[in-house]
């Protein structure tokens, strides 16, 4: 209770904000330009939460546009790693955390100002907007229409407020669904995806060497809340022994130790040697599948095509999981108090994504 009286002045600020920003920078002009999208050619896509799996949710939107338009990005400095050399985005641009803060007084975005694109889209959270998104969105584009979510400042500061879909929480479906003013055929759900590894020589001879058949496990996540508990991690990794492939656990800054404990509770797990976004990525299009915390590598695996069971703790699979062949995802929150029924339903899960994977049959040979 009192942390959402502490939220009510934030809230109350921004949606001031807004409305003061919509009213100081509105245009008629612009919404008499936004009459026939069909025609646009080029146009801007804005995210800028510094986020690997919310970078990696924008390529879907890049594969709906590809057909149609040129697509420029515009992304925070520590996402631009994981969309730079994308064979569909025509030009990325990035901001830091400080020119993003002070955006009206940054040179960087001053000359993004200068741009003349045809539409800019704002893609932020459609359940609770970024107001330095929804801002920055409108900023940049003095004279060009702006799309974004119908609700809070987003909606206050576009010239299309979309309203959002009813059938589904998917954040990827909502996402995809600001696009919808364009006219553009969205029946089918693009796939995520990444750019052809860049792999040093040294790495790709590291790569060549690990012991094969394995799958890939990911025990890690930046946010610690996500994590599911190791014990879960050991009774998934003998499954997977008894499968017939080595575990190979990967990780990340600051994660080394979990990692290391992991491979000494489950014996015949490998541990996987220190890899940069490129090199993980091409561990997983290795592997036979990917094991995997709900985390942004989950949302890579995904991206580079590797089949993948993702672990949902204390967050919503419905919103955030890839829900369809060969994915599987498992929600072990109901169980948050009982760690061995979150072993039996986790392993459970992976038995049926491993059957899905074979189809119901043995394993092809050498797989």
């Amino acid at each position: 209770m009192l942390k959402r009286m502490h939220k009510r002045p934030e809230l109350w600020a921004k949606a001031f904000a807004g409305k003061l920003a919509a009213t100081l920078l509105w245009r008629p002009k612009r919404r008499w330009g936004a009459q026939n999208l069909s025609q646009v050619h080029r146009l801007l896509l804005v995210r800028v939460d510094n986020r690997v799996g919310e970078a990696l949710l924008m390529t879907p939107l890049l594969e709906a546009l590809a057909p149609h338009a040129q697509v420029d990005l515009l992304v925070h400095e520590k996402t631009a790693r994981v969309l730079e050399g994308h064979p569909l985005i025509a030009e990325l641009f990035s901001l830091s955390t400080k020119a993003l803060r002070f955006f009206p007084l940054s040179k960087e975005v001053s000359r993004l100002r200068t741009h003349r694109w045809e539409l800019v889209v704002n893609c932020t959270n459609w359940s609770s907007p970024s107001t330095t998104a929804s801002l920055l969105s409108r900023w940049i584009a003095p004279y060009t229409p702006v799309v974004g979510p119908a609700c809070g400042i987003a909606k206050a500061l576009a010239d299309i407020a979309v309203p959002r879909r009813e059938d589904t929480c998917s954040e990827l479906l909502q996402r995809l669904h600001l696009l919808g003013p364009l006219g553009l055929p969205l029946d089918a759900l693009p796939p995520l995806s990444f750019r052809k590894p860049r792999l040093s020589p040294a790495f790709a001879k590291q790569l060549s060497h690990i012991a094969r058949p394995f799958a890939l496990v990911n025990p890690g996540s930046r946010l610690l809340h996500r994590r599911v508990p190791q014990k879960v991690f050991v009774h998934l990794c003998e499954a997977i022994l008894k499968l017939g492939y080595a575990p190979l656990v990967t990780w990340g800054p600051q994660e080394e130790t979990l990692a290391r404990q992991l491979v000494d509770k489950a014996p015949g797990s490998l541990l996987a040697p220190p890899t940069n976004l490129d090199e993980l990525a091409a561990l997983m299009q290795a592997a036979r599948f990917v094991v995997s915390n709900n985390t942004g590598p989950m949302h890579l695996s995904v991206a580079v095509g590797a089949p993948t069971l993702a672990l949902f703790f204390h967050m919503p699979m419905e919103r955030w999981g890839h829900r369809f062949s060969p994915h599987h995802c498992v929600d072990l929150g109901p169980y948050s108090n009982n760690v061995d029924a979150m072993a039996k339903l986790a392993v459970q899960g992976l038995v049926q994504f491993y059957e899905g994977l074979c189809g119901g049959g043995s394993p092809p040979e050498g797989s």
